[in-house]
């Protein structure tokens, strides 16, 4: 059983950065596809960004060039760095795991079997 616990979020302001962690179960990245999701009221859960056994990484285009997914294989634990905050990325963050073939911001939320509980992420203008 895999276990997911987020944390790092909190309220910000447009423009300022703020990191996301995900503390695992030993050998999660070893073995899952691990992705962090977002989702706001009255909107389908969406990927942010995802990253493979194999540390390659993957985007959404919003996250292009201002998220970063890293994972700690050490210490277990699963990052997403979000720089130039705007408050259209205001949600409640998700990290999750999945036994897939394929690792990328194409899975939708079936493809992942584990999940934490969720981080709220307020961005103001």
């Amino acid at each position: 059983q895999v276990q997911l616990v987020e944390s790092g979020g909190g309220s910000v302001q447009s423009g300022w950065s703020r990191r996301l962690s995900c503390a695992a179960s030993p050998s999660t990245f070893s073995t899952y596809c691990m992705a962090w999701f977002r989702q706001t009221t009255g909107k389908e859960r969406e990927v942010v960004a995802t990253i493979n056994i194999d540390g390659a990484t993957d985007y959404k285009d919003f996250a292009k060039g201002r998220f970063t997914i890293s994972g700690d294989n050490v210490d277990n634990v699963l990052y997403l760095e979000m720089n130039s905050l705007k408050p259209e990325d205001t949600a409640t963050y998700y990290c999750a795991a999945g036994r897939t073939n394929y690792c990328g911001v194409s899975l939708t939320r079936g493809s992942f079997s584990y999940w934490g509980q969720g981080t709220q992420v307020t961005v103001s203008s």
